[in-house]
């Protein structure tokens, strides 16, 4: 009696075991997600959708840094009203909203359509080489040339003027010089453009490259004496031009103490910062 009595007292014990974890599995949800299945008395949890996923693109560049401020904004450095270069900027953005002022440099390869009321079409497109650019505010201007029929032809467009229908970039890039008035001098080779050549794509991402080409000069006499160190050439071979005599009799010219001119400069970074903030907020409206 005695040993039936254990095994009694142990299948209660274990059936009490098994209906305990049967109650405890009641209180569960069998769902993908096990979840604390709610109390009659409270209301159900608020189903809060899980966060999206931020996709980081790792085969796009990184954009590039560069801010460009077209120079006719920087006002010359003189002592006049700063009231009138503010009004210029505004007439400036507002010409800028209608027609697309694209960047260019001197160097870059352009192509301008004008209104002509004389040209086929009354349109008059021409393209060639940026060689110059000049001015400031609205009397901004740059110079496009080119050889036709073996014959240099250089225009003078003046950038805000309302004649000018279309400006592209053929091709976007930088020489060794700020100023190519001595292509006039050189090879026309130098400053021949295709009037139908095809676009050159630019990404955002790249920096503008720089055109390391050294031209050839025609025999003297020039234009100008561009081998005086006051013009400071760099991208012309005077070597296959000039004799190492003519070159040592050209440094007779030089002028060391511009060197230490501090009037001839004025710091622009913290203007050109403020002109760049005031442009692009002008132009988002």
């Amino acid at each position: 009696m005695a040993a039936c009595s254990k095994r009694l007292d142990k299948f209660i014990v274990s059936l009490r075991l098994l209906r305990n974890l049967q109650l405890q599995n009641e209180r569960f949800l069998s769902t993908s997600v096990c979840r604390l299945a709610p109390d009659n008395d409270s209301k159900p949890p608020k189903f809060v959708p899980p966060s999206k996923p931020v996709i980081v693109d790792k085969t796009q560049a990184v954009k590039s840094q560069r801010k460009f401020l077209s120079p006719e904004f920087i006002p010359p450095r003189q002592r006049t009203d700063p009231l009138k270069f503010s009004m210029e900027r505004r007439d400036m953005v507002r010409r800028r909203k209608v027609l697309d002022i694209p960047e260019f440099y001197v160097g870059s390869i352009l192509a301008v359509s004008m209104a002509d009321p004389n040209a086929t079409g009354k349109i008059n497109r021409f393209a060639g080489i940026c060689i110059q650019r000049g001015g400031s505010g609205l009397g901004a201007t740059f110079v496009l040339r080119n050889i036709i029929n073996n014959q240099g032809v250089e225009i003078c467009y003046e950038m805000y003027s309302p004649r000018i229908q279309k400006i592209e970039v053929l091709k976007c890039e930088k020489r060794l010089d700020d100023n190519l008035m001595y292509l006039r001098d050189a090879l026309p080779e130098y400053s021949t453009v295709d009037p139908e050549m095809k676009p050159v794509p630019l990404s955002s991402t790249e920096e503008v490259p720089v055109n390391k080409l050294k031209v050839r000069m025609r025999p003297k006499p020039w234009s100008k004496r561009w081998e005086r160190p006051k013009f400071n050439i760099q991208g012309i071979r005077f070597d296959l031009c000039l004799t190492p005599a003519q070159m040592e009799h050209a440094q007779k010219w030089a002028e060391p103490w511009r060197e230490y001119d501090m009037l001839k400069e004025y710091d622009t970074s913290e203007l050109e910062k403020q002109i760049f903030a005031e442009v692009q907020q002008e132009m988002k409206k």
